[in-house]
């Protein structure tokens, strides 16, 4: 979390800075402060190093996770931008890295660290931090068994069909009678659209009844009953039948969807999807006990 927002400060820096002649710190020597004018923290050096500043070590690993992180957040927005040759690299340690050395020094010196603000966002971070650690130590090592997976699609596969939809025209009359009568012209072999236009009372009388591909839910539950019933085949049409706005005559145009996916088509997403809900069962369970043992106190009086 914090390399990252580390990477979005590169890049305000990298793109609005690295154009200044006059902040450019490689056009003239530098000087290195003493070090009595502030405190450095010292971290642990791994791997080689690519840069000192004021003694204060920048690694090749922490330079390569950096250029990770930039490209993955302009790869989309700004692709040109991504870094990808040993002298971007270098471009972007001495334009970027360095400089944020420089400049969190200087805050070092100037004792912005003991800023109430400063401290108190540094606390949240640091907590974020441990929360996020803390997470990955209790749901490490948890698995999904491939029997695990075999069962949870055998119970729901047929709820992971693909979503069938259905073309489907209509025809609303006001009265049964009138109805009864259009379905006559209509098995005798009458145009379905141009009745539509011409004696169906729905909004989708201008367009002959056509109300597209639709699905399950649309509607009300005896339309669906007849409109993705096994028995209506495309190019039918349905029985007279009664809804909200009176007496209905369905037509099938086409179907599309409703295909049953494979296991091996659905293994991965079906394990993402266990996995994760035995990982947050990990943690509601460790939230609860820790609950349990904890004394805590809301003061909803105070929320305004």
């Amino acid at each position: 979390m914090v390399r990252y927002i580390f990477v979005i400060l590169s890049i305000f820096i990298f793109f609005g800075l690295a154009g200044c002649d006059k902040i450019d710190i490689f056009k003239t020597k530098t000087t290195k402060r003493s070090s009595e004018e502030g405190a450095v923290v010292s971290l642990s050096v791994k791997g080689p190093i690519v840069a000192r500043v004021n003694n204060a070590p920048v690694t090749l690993e922490e330079l390569n996770q950096e250029i990770e992180g930039f490209n993955s957040l302009v790869s989309v927005e700004k692709p040109e931008a991504k870094i990808t040759t040993r002298d971007q690299k270098i471009d972007y340690l001495k334009k970027e890295m360095i400089r944020r050395v420089l400049l969190y020094q200087d805050a070092l010196i100037k004792r912005l660290d003991k800023k109430e603000e400063v401290i108190q966002a540094l606390e949240r971070t640091k907590q974020d931090l441990l929360v996020m650690e803390l997470v990955k130590q209790e749901t490490d090592g948890i698995e999904v068994s491939s029997k695990e997976i075999e069962d949870y699609y055998n119970t729901y596969k047929d709820e992971l069909k693909d979503p069938e939809q259905r073309q489907i025209r209509e025809i609303v009359v006001a009265n049964e009678q009138e109805a009864k009568s259009i379905l006559i012209q209509l098995l005798q072999g009458a145009d379905f659209s141009a009745l539509a236009v011409e004696r169906s009372k729905s909004p989708s009388a201008k367009d002959g009844g056509d109300l597209g591909l639709i699905k399950r839910g649309g509607k009300f539950v005896q339309f669906d009953e007849v409109a993705f019933s096994g028995t209506l085949e495309v190019g039918k049409t349905s029985n007279v039948f009664k809804g909200p706005d009176g007496y209905y005559i369905l037509k099938l145009e086409a179907k599309s969807g409703g295909k049953q996916k494979s296991l091996s088509d659905l293994w991965d997403d079906i394990k993402r999807g266990l996995l994760f809900l035995k990982q947050q069962k990990k943690l509601d369970d460790l939230i609860g006990k820790l609950s349990r043992e904890a004394k805590i106190e809301v003061f909803e009086g105070e929320i305004k």
